[in-house]
């Protein structure tokens, strides 16, 4: 379906100061498809993600396979690919964990739930959302009372101690950072033997540290040319690709597909996102976020 039908309306909300370096994004979307119509899109790699939806429920699938379908309770552990979705007229409450968030409030190691897409209610990693889920959406839409209800939960939960915390801090510090380009240099940035390296990425990061490079360097990329797709693949080029030949390598690695495959595709719900993400979050994708406070004075705080 042409993205002409397809109206959405996407509010992001910050956090208090407490919760800085948890949450990759933290929205409410309401997408409303006309003539009772679905749009396809496709979500990025990023980080793990609890969403709950009123209304029409989406059908989601990885690359590798993993599906769900019919459930208003979707979660999905970090991901190194794509996620096609189809949904209709729908609302939605998104929280993206950065990873220390996933250690506050997931605890199972992040590397098991890595590229899967999920039933909130039926898997254990997510089970302590599910109290939250069941009374979230039940009344007529009200932002603040919904935002509250959240917070409340989540209130509870940070109370929870990470023992890696300064490790995990450190960590993505380093992987944020375009000038680092090697596993080495990733461990030294973060105070971190590499051995260390490896058990903290596996398990609050979902990933090794090489891949979790090789998906910075190429979402850097994909973004680019998604805030501006005017503009050629080859200007959107990360300066650490050897040429154009290794970005085509690395694409159809992590999005199944060629870069002119995936720009003929439409973006109906992705492209309205990032544009707006960009404009108030500070990054229009998740893996590109600083983890340090959030600074836009654009992002929604009803407390």
């Amino acid at each position: 379906m042409p993205k002409e039908h397809c109206d959405i309306d996407v509010r992001f909300f910050r956090p208090p100061p407490e919760y800085d370096g948890l949450f990759a994004s933290f929205y409410r979307a309401e997408i409303r498809v006309r003539d009772g119509g679905r749009v396809v899109d496709h979500l990025l790699p990023e980080w793990g993600n609890v969403r709950f939806f009123r209304g029409d429920m989406p059908d989601a699938e990885l690359s590798n396979g993993s599906r769900l379908g019919n459930t208003p309770f979707v979660c999905t552990g970090p991901s190194s690919m794509p996620t096609r979705f189809e949904l209709g007229t729908t609302r939605i409450w998104g929280i993206g964990l950065f990873p220390l968030g996933w250690a506050k409030f997931i605890g199972s190691p992040a590397k098991e739930v890595a590229n899967l897409v999920v039933d909130g209610d039926a898997h254990a990693a997510f089970g302590e959302f599910s109290a939250l889920f069941r009374g979230l959406l039940e009344n007529e839409p009200d932002d603040e009372a919904e935002y509250a209800r959240i917070m409340a939960f989540l209130r509870v939960k940070n109370a929870r101690l990470v023992p890696d915390e300064e490790r995990i801090r450190a960590v993505q510090l380093a992987l944020v950072d375009p000038a680092i380009s090697t596993v080495a240099e990733f461990a030294d940035r973060a105070g971190l033997g590499q051995r260390t390296l490896e058990r903290v990425c596996g398990r609050y990061f979902g990933f090794p540290p090489r891949l979790l490079l090789r998906r910075q360097r190429f979402i850097r990329s994909l973004v680019g040319f998604m805030l501006e797709p005017s503009t050629s693949w080859t200007r959107s080029i990360d300066g650490l690709y050897h040429d154009q030949a290794h970005f085509v390598r690395d694409f159809r690695s992590f999005m199944g597909m060629t870069p002119s495959e995936y720009a003929a595709l439409d973006h109906p719900v992705l492209g309205a996102f990032m544009q707006e993400r960009a404009r108030i979050w500070g990054a229009a994708a998740q893996t590109l976020d600083n983890p340090g406070p959030q600074a836009s004075s654009g992002l929604a705080s009803p407390e």
